[in-house]
């Protein structure tokens, strides 16, 4: 955060200072000797934290609470997911007809998928897994590992287009891949 005459600056912002007016732009576009000159610093933000999760900084809400309100979540995104088709079941039962089997499929799967989801949650031993269970990112990079959970480093040599075995510019350097992040929950299913 950006301070002048200790109250704060915005990025975009126009301000004003010993009479001057600066534009909107002034301080992307100012290096921090110009801004230095002002009397402008920069101090560090304020710790943040996920009010849904936390009463504080570093004070997580109790887990057991928030698995609840989780699974109980959960169950109500199932309930939004097979509303939609309700009337399918109800028109098929007051018809005596059969209901699609594609609906009854997808159905089952909505159904499956929230069983699913609240074990896992049930699952978590931590308020960040639980996040990360949650609203993880759908795939993480991490180094690759062998047979035996070791990680791959790059090779010392390798083989250059010549066919001649030549030093690794990157050796010891950890080989890296693009997995499905495997902390993160089971997917609802495409809706049909």
């Amino acid at each position: 955060m950006l301070i002048l005459n200790e109250k704060p600056l915005s990025y975009d912002r126009a301000f004003t200072h010993a009479g001057i007016q600066y534009p909107a732009n002034w301080l992307r576009l100012s290096s921090l000797e110009e801004r230095n000159a002002l009397g402008i610093t920069e101090v560090a933000n304020d710790p943040t934290y996920d009010q849904r999760f936390y009463w504080g900084v570093d004070n997580p809400k109790d887990l057991a609470g928030l698995k609840t309100q989780w699974k109980a979540t959960q169950s109500d995104i199932c309930n939004s997911l097979l509303s939609p088709s309700d009337w399918r079941v109800t028109r098929a039962a007051e018809l005596g007809q059969a209901v699609a089997s594609d609906w009854l499929t997808y159905r089952g799967a909505v159904r499956s998928a929230c069983n699913t989801r609240q074990t896992e949650i049930n699952a978590v031993a931590d308020v960040p897994a639980l996040i990360e269970l949650l609203f993880g990112q759908p795939t993480i990079t991490r180094q690759q590992t062998d047979a035996e959970g070791n990680g791959v480093v790059e090779p010392d040599t390798i083989t250059n287009e010549a066919g001649e075995t030549v030093a690794n510019p990157v050796a010891g350097e950890p080989v890296m891949e693009t997995v499905t992040n495997p902390a993160i929950a089971t997917a609802w299913p495409t809706p049909i």
